[in-house]
Parts: structure tokens; sequence; C-alpha cells
């Protein structure tokens, strides 16, 4: 048994990326941005529609970027992660719930509430990152990390797959048609969220940092100070500062793909069947590629199989601006499994080889925070692009502007360690 390897409080821990992942794989990447254009903004334009949902994926982003120093006070000092974990959580949740009782044409009502949605899903996982110190030691934090990871993949996918049959099947289940088989997903997952999340309330225990908590205003401006300390670290090692450049460029065209695509492949004219059967091929594909894509990063090294994962989504931006059958977009999910996991962990794997090996802690912490921050830009560019010519095509094809810089600041990192 898989479990036998870990300790009660690492597998409690582990259980919430099984539970909040349904959030990503149902509702972030699946059906919100499918059943928003066909529901709640019957009264926008297809253009309109999908701009709006752009724009509630980086108002989110952004909140939580502009909120990541104060929670990183109380992730990093003190013990209040868990309250604050289940704090975001709990809105997330009950913004996933209430999806249910939103009447057809509210488009604004959804988009704000999917906005605080995404924002209960990224600000808990704050917390839920800055727990693994509670559960794991330098040893087996990666084990304990991975399991998180797997448990998370094959959690928000089964009940992706529940979800997608009930769609597929809304008569089988009972349910009078699609539109409740959406609804009703939405509040499975809420419940599943929630569910999943009791074993780290009940298990994991906080480990103090120090004994004395700071007080609120002094924790913050503590983490603002501790920012801005590796802000200025960064800038001394060249290679480090251009890689997190280029990483922001890449991953921010990336993250646009994965919460964009359904919502682009409504606006050219596709079923919503055919968009949902291209994501679960990209899940398919997607796990075993990230191993093979790190097989050949020890064989060619980190930066050429970055650039080659970048390459093929620049390709990727091309060939989706001309897509107009379901058979296309399929063949477009599966190379996107192929590159997607893969490009992200490499990147992780090579930063970890450039950062100086006595600041892995700061510098991380810091990655963590651009990471964050990659998803602001790029769904407003494909909305904003979308509206200004006139065609979704424009838009997707907008996401050179992000690939390209990306691929241009890698190549300039020095190949140097940093000491």
């Amino acid at each position: 048994m898989i479990f036998k390897k870990y300790k009660k409080d690492a597998i409690s821990w582990a259980f919430y990326d099984w539970a909040n992942s349904a959030f990503a794989t149902t509702v972030m990447a699946g059906f919100f941005p499918i059943f928003y254009k066909s529901f709640w903004a019957t009264d926008l334009s297809d253009l309109e529609s999908t701009a709006m949902v752009g724009y509630a994926n980086s108002l989110s982003g952004l909140i939580v970027v502009l909120l990541a120093p104060i929670l990183g006070a109380y992730a990093d000092i003190g013990t209040k992660r868990k309250k604050l974990l289940i704090s975001f959580a709990s809105l997330g949740i009950v913004c996933t719930a209430s999806f249910y009782f939103i009447p057809q044409g509210e488009w604004m009502l959804a988009a704000i509430l999917y906005a605080f949605a995404a924002v209960g899903f990224s600000g808990g996982n704050v917390f839920y990152d800055s727990l693994i110190v509670s559960v794991s030691n330098n040893e087996n934090r990666n084990r304990v990390s991975a399991l998180g990871y797997s448990l998370g993949y094959l959690g928000g996918g089964l009940l992706f797959l529940v979800n997608v049959i009930m769609f597929l099947n809304p008569q089988f289940f009972g349910i009078e048609n699609q539109s409740n088989a959406i609804l009703i997903s939405f509040v499975m997952v809420a419940f599943w969220w929630a569910f999943f999340s009791i074993p780290i309330l009940r298990n994991v225990s906080e480990s103090d940092t120090q004994k004395q908590e700071p007080r609120f205003f002094k924790a913050i401006l503590q983490s603002f100070n501790e920012v801005y300390q590796t802000l200025m670290e960064v800038r001394k090692y060249k290679n480090v500062a251009i890689f997190l450049l280029a990483y922001w460029f890449y991953m921010d065209g990336i993250d646009t793909i994965v919460r964009m695509a359904t919502a682009y492949g409504s606006d050219i004219g596709l079923e919503a069947s055919s968009m949902i059967t291209a994501l679960i091929l990209t899940q398919f594909v997607g796990f075993p590629s990230t191993l093979i894509f790190g097989y050949f990063a020890d064989k060619i090294g980190f930066k050429k199989i970055i650039s080659i994962g970048i390459l093929i989504y620049i390709l990727i931006s091309i060939f989706a601006s001309r897509i107009t059958t379901a058979t296309e977009f399929y063949l477009m999910a599966v190379v996107v499994g192929l590159v997607m996991g893969g490009v992200q962990a490499v990147s992780r794997a090579y930063f970890s080889s450039i950062i100086p090996e006595d600041k892995e802690a700061q510098f991380f912490g810091f990655y963590n925070l651009v990471g964050k921050s990659a998803v602001v830009a790029g769904p407003a560019l494909l909305a904003w692009i979308s509206m200004i010519f006139n065609t979704p095509r424009a838009g997707i094809l907008g996401l050179l502007i992000l690939f390209i810089p990306g691929l241009i600041l890698l190549w300039m990192v020095p190949t140097q360690k940093n000491s």
C-alpha cells in the first residue's frame, strides 16, 4: 500500500490537494467557461462573454498577488496557517456552491462569484503549501510534496470524469438536461472540496515558527520587507533574474491556454461535448508526458527542453488560430498535454540548478510569487485583443506576445551556477 510510507498527518495534508483540485478541473478548466457563455451570458456576444471570463481570471490572479505578502506574513510567521487556509477554502466552497442558485442571464453576478471562488482556491493554496513543513522533514519533503500532486491529479480527474459522464448522459442519472447536470456538478465540487478538507483540519498540527506571534501589522511589514530583500538579492544574480522574467512571460501564456481553452472553443463554434472530451485527453496524456519530459531534460539539458516546449506552445497558438473542427481541437489538446506538465516541472528543476545553494527557501518563495502573478496579464490580453480585432482567433494568436519574449529571455540566461 502506497500510504504505508507516510505518516497520518502527511496523508491528511496531501488529501487537501485531492479536495481542491476538483475546482481546478471541473470548474476552472472545464465547465465554467462553457456554461458561463451558454447560460449566464446569453445577453452578451461570444467575444464579450469570453472577455468577462478572461477579466475574472485576471482579477482573481491580481487580488492573490497583491495579498500574497500579507498572506505570507502568517504563512511563515505565527500559527494561523490552518485557520486562514480554511477561511479561503470556505470562500471558494461557498462561491462554487452558489453557482447553482444564480439565475440564467445573471452574467455579472456569475463572473464576480467565480473571481472570488478563484481567490479562495489560490489564496488557500498559499497556506496549504506552507503547512508542508509541519508534516515533513528535509529527507522526505519531496516525496510528501509528490504525494500531494499525485492525489490532486487523481482526485480532480476522478470527479471531473464523473461530472463529464453526467453531462453527456444526464437522463441516466435522472437529471433533466445538460444544464442541470453542470449546475449539480458545481455543487458536487463544493461538497468534494469541503469533505476532503476534513483530514487536514483534524490531523495536521502546525509547527510553531517562533514562540511569540508578531502583531498583525508588524507581521505584514516583515513580510513585505522579506519580499523586498529577496528582490534585491535576486538582482545580484543575473541568470536568476533573467530566468524569472522569462518564466513569468511563458507561464502566463501557458496558464491562459489552460483557463481559456474551452471559452475559445465555444467562440469558434465547437460543441461543448467536444471540448470536454479534449480536456480529458489533455489530462490523460499529461501525466506520462511529464515523466518523459523530465527524462529528456536529463539528456539534452533543462534550457533546451524548456525551449522546445515554448516553441511547441508558439506553434499551438498559431494552429489554434486556424482551428475549424473538433478533430483539430482534439489534436491541439493532445499536444498541450505533451508539454504542459513537463515545461512546469522542468522549469522548477532548472531554477533549482541556478540559485545559490544557501538561499533555496528564500528564492523559491519568490519563484512561487512570480508563478502566482503569471495569470494576471494573459487572460485579459486575450480578451482585449479579441475585442479590438473582433475575432477570438486574434486573441489566441496574441499569446505570442507572451511566448516569444519568454523564449528570447530564456536563451539570454547565463549558464553559470551561483554559489
